[in-house]
């Protein structure tokens, strides 16, 4: 499954990321950067270290997993 990684910079300067399931494809740059603006902006998330104040990267991540037939 494919995932959408927001990551952002807070108030500590430590990196904190927001994970969305199954973004839609292709994944337009400048909706992306709008929406982490817009994040900011209006100060929707805060974390341990305090509130988002920056755009640091984003990226779609997907993970592949093969089970491994054990004979038994």
């Amino acid at each position: 499954m494919k995932k959408l990684e927001l990551k952002f910079l807070n108030e500590d300067g430590k990196i904190v990321t927001y994970s969305l399931d199954k973004p839609i494809e292709p994944v337009e740059p400048a909706t992306v950067n709008a929406a982490m603006d817009e994040i900011i902006a209006q100060d929707v998330f805060t974390s341990s270290g305090g509130d988002i104040v920056s755009k640091k990267s984003a990226r779609v991540v997907e993970n592949i997993v093969q089970e491994i037939d054990l004979g038994f």
